[in-house]
């Protein structure tokens, strides 16, 4: 793992604010309507997961060529004699909830950036691409002893606080921190549940380390009434580690010298993730809310890129 004394000002290992905020310019192709280009991972199987913005109900009139027929009112049509259709539009101002995990299992990364960053970076576009569509932007950014809680807003400034929040919480992750937890995730799902009551986007941005039967409850019952998207944060060493590789790890409060040498090593860290992972896949399947699988390997913005359907990465 890197270690920030030695890299002060690595953007792999910290962001900070002024960075977060030119990830807007760079991200205007995304969006995260239920309307997806056709390679999407939220479209497909997932495109009917996203309910988008509710509708709001403008005026009855006479039926015109061209209009959708499931769009009359038969009720109508049948007191008068003639055909009427009932006329919607787009709800606009819906809120956001962004939840960005800065705890310590975050400041991890065995290839070229660290999670925290990875967290930081797809939140900052996400929190842009939701004020571009007309919503409202807020969310709980937290780590083991701190959080900041930024109720949904439509304001630029609003977007600027919440950023600031994210930067301030990576800047304070280094290497040396021992702290002793106060702030598990369950206590940030409890507090978003509390917040986010209907019709709302929330989105998770988190390695979910931590998860119990409790993170289950908490999960349906946002999905229940809200769009619910988690981006799971990973590091390739789940999956293998690399040879000859040392690091120390810390949870915030144990912490342990791993070696890629032991033969069991790899085994046991790929099935905890695995574990991990399977239970959140699950949770998808059973409540109906997509993830989408982020890595420390590449920017999150050439990810999400390619996750939301526009091949190549970066435009």
């Amino acid at each position: 793992m890197a270690q920030t004394a030695t890299y002060p000002n690595d953007p792999r290992i910290h962001v900070d604010a002024q960075h977060l905020l030119r990830l807007g310019a760079k991200s205007r192709a995304l969006s995260l309507l239920p309307r997806q280009p056709a390679r999407s991972i939220l479209n497909g199987r997932h495109a009917s997961r996203l309910r988008g913005r509710g509708l709001n109900f403008e005026e009855l009139r006479g039926y015109l060529p061209g209009d959708d027929i499931r769009t009359i009112d038969w009720k109508v049509t049948a007191r008068t004699g003639k055909p009427h259709v009932r006329v919607y539009t787009e709800e606009r101002d819906r809120p956001a909830l962004l939840l960005v995990d800065q705890r310590v299992s975050m400041f991890f990364g065995t290839e070229v950036y660290m999670k925290s960053v990875i967290a930081a970076e797809a939140a900052a576009i996400a929190a842009h691409r939701v004020l571009s569509q007309g919503d409202r932007v807020g969310g709980i950014v937290f780590g083991d002893t701190d959080l900041a809680e930024h109720r949904p807003q439509r304001r630029a400034a609003a977007l600027t606080r919440f950023l600031s929040s994210v930067a301030a919480l990576n800047g304070d992750l280094n290497a040396s921190l021992r702290p002793k937890p106060t702030i598990a995730l369950n206590d940030v799902l409890r507090q978003a549940v509390g917040i986010a009551h209907t019709n709302a986007l929330i989105c998770v941005f988190s390695d979910f380390d931590g998860l119990d039967r409790a993170s289950e409850r908490l999960l349906s019952r946002l999905a229940q009434s809200n769009d619910l998207i988690l981006f799971n944060i990973s590091d390739p060493s789940a999956h293998q580690l690399t040879a000859g590789l040392k690091m120390t790890v810390s949870d915030g409060t144990k912490q342990i010298e791993l070696d890629s040498s032991d033969p069991d090593l790899s085994s046991r860290i790929k099935a905890a993730m695995d574990n991990r992972l399977a239970q959140l896949q699950l949770w998808s399947r059973r409540y109906g809310f997509p993830i989408v699988p982020l890595t420390t390997s590449e920017p999150a913005l050439d990810q999400l890129l390619k996750l939301f359907g526009h091949t190549g990465g970066r435009t």
